[in-house]
């Protein structure tokens, strides 16, 4: 007998030769594995990608869709500068209001300062778009927020924009000495141009709140402040009858022709889409009966019945 042959197997295929389909089949079990493996790990990276963006994603978006930058923890005798900047009809003032009644509701003294210029509403009071209202002080100039908000714990200044470039030095020194200093006014002006002071006290605050308002040409959120009344003026205190919010492809500097639609009262509807809701094709309402689908004796009827 051949050396490796086993008696018992004499005239079979010798089973110590190297067997092609003993490989052929050992390299199939290894490129499975292979694949098996690397689709694991693929889909195990992916789990792990997909909740690490679903675990932080929601809170930067709902951050961003809150557009509200407030601190949480709010420490004696340690001071900071709140910014609320945006364009007109951006909710400003509302969120001054918003922010200032909440400490006067933690027990905090809160000193509302406004510009002297800035006698829309009322000659004394802070007062919103939507007609929101808090007492507060005039200033004729930045330095006398210093002597107005003496014993002050919270130093609200509502239309910064409108105060001279001395504002910087007076929110330092209020929030160096251990006070909240909010402050709200616009950004820009009317051309699209950074408004001072605001970009100086954007850039020493600790939070800063964008608010858009919402484009009356697109609908879009809007951080532009159009005019639309004829003036060159950069300080022009006005209203809607001078400002429309636009978004940035609507806005046209210096000046545009008002887009803004009749502010209609809520929970009502135009009439004239009511009553053509109510008009049939004919014009006739058709709240009420045909008065052709009634017989000329039963209209005698109803009427004897009336009578």
């Amino acid at each position: 007998h051949s050396i490796g042959i086993n008696p018992k197997y004499k005239g079979k295929k010798n089973i110590d030769e190297p067997d092609e389909q003993k490989y052929t089949d050992r390299f199939t079990s290894f490129f499975q594995d292979y694949i098996f493996l690397f689709l694991t790990g693929q889909i195990y990276w992916s789990t792990c990608e997909f909740w690490r963006l679903n675990s932080i994603q929601p809170t930067q978006t709902t951050l961003q869709n809150n557009m509200i930058s407030e601190p949480t923890i709010l420490s004696k005798n340690i001071g900071w500068i709140e910014v609320v900047c945006g364009g007109m009809f951006s909710g400003k003032t509302e969120e001054l209001i918003r922010r200032a009644r909440r400490a006067q509701f933690a027990g905090q003294r809160v000193v509302i300062v406004k510009p002297e210029i800035d006698k829309r509403y009322d000659d004394v009071k802070v007062v919103s778009h939507n007609a929101t209202a808090l007492p507060g002080v005039v200033a004729s100039t930045a330095d006398q927020i210093v002597l107005l908000t003496g014993n002050a714990e919270v130093v609200c200044i509502d239309e910064a924009q409108f105060f001279d470039t001395r504002l910087v030095d007076v929110a330092n020194t209020l929030a160096n000495s251990g006070k909240r200093v909010i402050i709200a006014g616009l950004d820009m002006d009317f051309e699209g141009k950074p408004f001072e002071p605001m970009p100086e006290i954007l850039a020493i605050a600790e939070y800063v709140t964008k608010l858009h308002a919402i484009c009356t040409e697109s609908g879009m959120p809007a951080h532009y402040s159009q005019r639309v009344v004829q003036s060159e003026q950069r300080i022009l205190v006005g209203e809607s009858e001078a400002y429309e919010p636009r978004a940035r492809h609507c806005f046209r500097p210096p000046v545009d022709a008002p887009k803004r639609n009749k502010t209609k009262a809520f929970n009502q509807l135009d009439q004239n889409s009511e009553s053509e809701k109510d008009q049939g094709p004919s014009g006739r309402d058709r709240s009420g009966p045909d008065p052709d689908s009634h017989t000329k004796g039963t209209s005698n009827k109803r009427g004897s019945l009336s009578g």
